[in-house]
C-alpha cells in the first residue's frame, strides 16, 4: 500500500469552546445548527440531544430576542454539548446569554451598532471566558462592499472579515474564530485561502445555503475537502436543507475521509454489479444504519465477489468477500467463517460488535496498566 499522507495543519492560536479546544493542534471540531423554535424549548433540547448522540462537537443555536435568549438559558441547564449563540444587532441579548451559560458568541460586531456596545459585548466575553466568531456571509455583505465590489466575491468576503477582526484587535480581544462563507464553491475557498494567510486565529469552514442533502453534500465535500486538504480549518459546519443530525455524519465522513478524524465505522462497499454473490446495497445500507450507534473507529469491508474482495478484506478490521455457495469473513485480516447470505447482516453486526469490546476491553486494561506504573 502506499504510504499514508499526512496533512499539515495551518498553525493557528487555539482557543475553547466550552469543553472543546479549537485551533492549535486540537481535533477539527464537527458542529451544527438546530432548526427548531427556540423559545419550544422541549423541541430545541430534544434535536441537540440528537446531535450529541451523532456525535457533533458544538451546536450552535439561533438567540433572535430576549425571550429566545431566556429559553438558551433553560435549555444551557439541560444539555452537554457547547453551546453558541448566534446573535444579530441587539447587543442585549449578547449580553444575556454571556450570563446564562453560553459557551460562544456568534456575532459581527460591526453590526452591534455603537462603539460603546461593542465595547460591552467584548467586556462581557472577556469577563466571562467566552469566545467569539465572528461570521462573514456573501449574501449579507455591508452596503459599502457591496457597492465597492459590484456583487458578492472573495475579496470583499476578506475585507469584511477584517474589518471585525480591526474592531476585536482595537479591544485588545484576541479569543475568536473566523468564517467567510459562500454558496458558491470557488468563492468560498478563494476567501479562506486569503483570510488565512492574514490572522492566526482559528477558522471555521462551510459553504453557507449549500442547498438540500445530496447537492450540499457534495458542494461542501468538494470545498471544504480542498480546504482541509491544504491544512486549512479548524472547526467545520455541513449547511444541508435536512435534518441537522445529517450535517454531523456527513461532516465526520469528510474528516474520515482524509484521515483528520476517526469516529464511527467506516464501510468500505463496491457499488456492485452482476457479479455480486448478495444484495451489497442493501446489506451496507441495513449495516449502516445498525452500526450508527458506535463511535469507536472501525473498518469495515462488504465486497460482493472474489475480484476485489480478499484484497480488501484482507486491510480492514471486518472484512467480507462474496463467493459460492457461501461468503468468507475476516477479522483483522485473517480468514474467519463462512457466511450465508441471509446472515450476513445479523453476523455482520455481531462481528463488528465483537471487535468493538475487544477495543473497549484493551483500552481498559490499558488504562489499568497506566494506572499501577
Amino acid at each position: 500500500m502506499e504510504p499514508e499522507i499526512r496533512i499539515t495543519r495551518r498553525p493557528t492560536r487555539q482557543i475553547m469552546v466550552g469543553k472543546v479546544p479549537v485551533g492549535g493542534d486540537a481535533p477539527i471540531a464537527v458542529q451544527s445548527m438546530t432548526n427548531t423554535e427556540t423559545c419550544d424549548v422541549d423541541a430545541t433540547v430534544a434535536q441537540i440531544r440528537r446531535l450529541e448522540d451523532a456525535g457533533a462537537d458544538i451546536v450552535r443555536v439561533s438567540v433572535p430576542s430576549m425571550d429566545a435568549a431566556d429559553a438558551f438559558g433553560r435549555i444551557r441547564q439541560q444539555v452537554n454539548v457547547p453551546l453558541v449563540a448566534d446573535i444579530h444587532y441587539d447587543y442585549k441579548i449578547a449580553l444575556r446569554v454571556a450570563e446564562l451559560g453560553v459557551d460562544c458568541l456568534r456575532i459581527n460586531p460591526g453590526n452591534i451598532g455603537r462603539e460603546d456596545r461593542i465595547r460591552a459585548v467584548i467586556q462581557a466575553a472577556r469577563d466571562h471566558g467566552i469566545p467569539i466568531r465572528i461570521g462573514v456571509n456573501a449574501g449579507s455583505l455591508e452596503k459599502e462592499l457591496q457597492r465597492k465590489y459590484g456583487e458578492p466575491c472573495s475579496d470583499a468576503l476578506v475585507e469584511s472579515a477584517l474589518r471585525h477582526v480591526e474592531i476585536l484587535d482595537r479591544h485588545d480581544f484576541q479569543d475568536f474564530k473566523v468564517s467567510v462563507k459562500a454558496s458558491n464553491v470557488f468563492m468560498t475557498v478563494q476567501a479562506y485561502r486569503k483570510l488565512s494567510a492574514q490572522i492566526e486565529q482559528p477558522l471555521h469552514l462551510g459553504v453557507t445555503e449549500a442547498g438540500v442533502f445530496r447537492s450540499g453534500t457534495v458542494k461542501s465535500s468538494v470545498a471544504m475537502g480542498m480546504l482541509l486538504m491544504e491544512g486549512i480549518g479548524d472547526t467545520i459546519r455541513v449547511s444541508l436543507a435536512a435534518d441537522p443530525v445529517e450535517e454531523v455524519r456527513v461532516g465526520f465522513d469528510i474528516l474520515k475521509s482524509l484521515n483528520l478524524r476517526k469516529k464511527g465505522v467506516n464501510i468500505i462497499a463496491c457499488p456492485s454489479c452482476s457479479r455480486q454473490n448478495f444484495d451489497v446495497i442493501a446489506t451496507v445500507n441495513a449495516l449502516e444504519a445498525r452500526l450508527e450507534d458506535i463511535n469507536e473507529s472501525v473498518d469495515l469491508a462488504v465486497i460482493g465477489c472474489l475480484v476485489n474482495g480478499p484484497g480488501e478484506a484482507r486491510e480492514v478490521d471486518v472484512g467480507l468477500t462474496g463467493g459460492t455457495p457461501n461468503n468468507l469473513s475476516y477479522v483483522d485480516g485473517e480468514k474467519s467463517h463462512h457466511i450465508r447470505a441471509e446472515e450476513l447482516v445479523d453476523e455482520l453486526e455481531r462481528m463488528v460488535r465483537d471487535k468493538v469490546k475487544r477495543m473497549r476491553d484493551d483500552e481498559q486494561a490499558g488504562v489499568i496498566l497506566r494506572s499501577q506504573d
